[in-house]
C-alpha cells in the first residue's frame, strides 16, 4: 500500500489510495459496507455490479443494498483491492485481486456510494458522489 493518503487526480478520474488493502468486514443494513484494513470504508447505498474479467464480456450481478440483495459481494470478505478509481461522471469502480470488478454508478437524487478515511466520515479526504459528479473535499455540496 502506497504512504500517500489523498487520491491522485487525472483529466478524468481520481485514483484512490486503496491498492493492497483487504476487506476485513462486510454489513449490510441499507447500505452495504466493505471495511478495510486500515480504517477505510466504502459504502454502497445505491445498486451496483460484480462482474468477473472484461466488462464487456460479462454484465455481472446486480447489488441491491436497499433491499438487502447483496449476497454475490460475500465473496469479497478477504479480497485485497487492486485497484480503486472514481470518474469524474461519479463512477466508482474497483478491481479484487479475486478478479471480482465493483461498480457503482451515479444517482441522481442521492450519494449512490461513499469512500471515507480511518478519520471518520467528515474528515479530509472524503469521495462521495453526489448525483452530479464525484470530487474530493470534506463536505461536497449537492449540484445547482
Amino acid at each position: 500500500m502506497s504512504t500517500e493518503v489523498e487520491p491522485v487526480e487525472h483529466e478524468d478520474r481520481w485514483v484512490l489510495n486503496l491498492r493492497g488493502l483487504s476487506v476485513v468486514r462486510i454489513s449490510i443494513d441499507f447500505r452495504l459496507t466493505l471495511v478495510l484494513d486500515a480504517g477505510w470504508e466504502v459504502v454502497l447505498e445505491a445498486p451496483a455490479q460484480l462482474s468477473t474479467g472484461s466488462l464487456h464480456a460479462s454484465p455481472g450481478l446486480p447489488l441491491t443494498p436497499e433491499s438487502q440483495d447483496v449476497a454475490a459481494a460475500l465473496p469479497l470478505f478477504g479480497a485485497t483491492v487492486l485497484s480503486a478509481v472514481v470518474f469524474k461522471s461519479g463512477v466508482l469502480r474497483m478491481v479484487f485481486d479475486s478478479g471480482m470488478h465493483l461498480t457503482c454508478s451515479a444517482d441522481a437524487t442521492f450519494e449512490a456510494w461513499q469512500v471515507a478515511e480511518p478519520r471518520g466520515w467528515g474528515a479530509f479526504p472524503l469521495i462521495v458522489d453526489t448525483g452530479c459528479h464525484a470530487a474530493v473535499a470534506s463536505v461536497v455540496d449537492r449540484c445547482s
